[in-house]
């Protein structure tokens, strides 16, 4: 019975040691984040940022489009519901309630 007592612990001391063999290997490491991009340089806000504090007209979107040379234009009213998509080439133009631009920046 001694032998058969200590043959039992002693497979059972190897398989525990198998285990934990296995659970020390390291941990794979996350994958870096992407590069961050300079907001206001991704979409060319900096080019335009004279037009803040100005009335919003949609001449003024079109010129801050073209002068900035973004892709799309977005106008941001308070209260509106937008998308929280991020895009590097849309330039931001939010409005207060008198429709006076207060910040122009990319997403």
């Amino acid at each position: 019975m001694p032998l058969r007592l200590f043959t039992t612990a002693v497979a059972a001391g190897l398989m525990l040691a198998g285990c934990a063999g296995l659970s020390s290997t390291p941990p794979h490491e996350p994958a870096p984040p992407p590069p961050r991009v300079e907001t206001s340089a991704a979409c060319g806000a900096e080019r335009v940022q004279d037009r803040v504090g100005r009335e919003y007209s949609e001449a003024l979107g079109e010129s801050i489009q073209r002068e900035s040379r973004a892709a799309s234009l977005r106008v941001i009213r308070p209260g509106q519901a937008v998308t929280l998509d991020y895009r590097s080439d849309r330039i931001n133009v939010r409005l207060d309630e008198d429709d006076v631009i207060t910040e122009i920046g990319c997403g």
